[in-house]
């Protein structure tokens, strides 16, 4: 196994596709993704272009969706949520189908659609997406993160290192032998030192401070907890995630 880690769906290599991709956007599009599936709900459909999500949405019954869309950490006017985990309760989500476009988690998902196997992951469901590759065994796997507008993030990188991490820990692998790029080696370092005090982490990142400036700080400590949820969200048509 290979593993490749890119900071943002732009840096992917052109023409390329892995064994594996594995969509990152720890602050808050995977996170939300993996708590709708690990609540019940039907499929997650993802869009970065709203007014596409607004008309395959309306073909569905209004009882069986919700339309979740956020720009700049808010929530887009007329939607029935944001981008916030913690709104995706059980009883809201249950047997519906989400639709969600947000600024970045929604364009790392796009990019790598095409590959064979495509997964979402973030803090909360790492250990899932673990045991995956581990049972799988794919020959390349990129971890993309979404970044913040074609920008590094440390969160999407650390959730990178984490899952890095727990590979080296489970396997026969040295981080050498794992790394197809410098950036995986950059990314285990990073959750080597941050993977304590992850939610500390997060208050020094760019958007971990744009959301606490949105009055976020619930969905900050939620997202920088680590394999609570056992969940594996999978793309099983382009776009459309469901529960492994």
């Amino acid at each position: 196994m290979k593993l490749f880690v890119y900071h943002t769906p732009e840096l992917t290599p052109n023409g390329k596709a892995p064994d594996c991709a594995i969509a990152v956007d720890v602050l808050r599009a995977t996170s939300t993704i993996a708590t709708v599936l690990a609540a019940g709900g039907e499929a997650v459909q993802v869009f970065s272009d709203l007014d596409q999500l607004k008309e395959v949405s309306e073909k569905w019954p209004s009882e069986k969706r919700l339309r979740a869309g956020e720009r700049g950490g808010a929530k887009v006017a007329g939607f029935e949520l944001g981008n916030s985990p913690l709104d995706c309760t059980p009883e809201l989500v249950r047997g519906r189908r989400l639709f969600i476009s947000t600024t970045n988690g929604t364009r790392a998902l796009q990019r790598i659609q095409h590959s064979p196997t495509v997964l979402a992951a973030a803090l909360i469901n790492r250990a899932a997406v673990v045991q995956h590759l581990l049972q799988k065994q794919p020959e390349t796997v990129w971890i993309v993160g979404s970044g913040w507008e074609g920008s590094f993030s440390l969160e999407d990188t650390v959730c990178a290192g984490a899952i890095a991490h727990s590979l080296v820990e489970q396997t026969q692998f040295s981080p050498e032998e794992l790394a197809g790029n410098d950036e995986v080696i950059g990314a285990i370092a990073l959750y080597s030192q941050w993977q304590n005090n992850l939610l500390g982490l997060f208050h020094q990142a760019s958007h971990g401070q744009r959301l606490l400036r949105l009055q976020c700080h619930e969905d900050l400590k939620y997202c920088s907890q680590i394999d609570i949820l056992d969940v594996l969200p999978i793309q099983k048509e382009p776009g459309v995630l469901k529960s492994q």
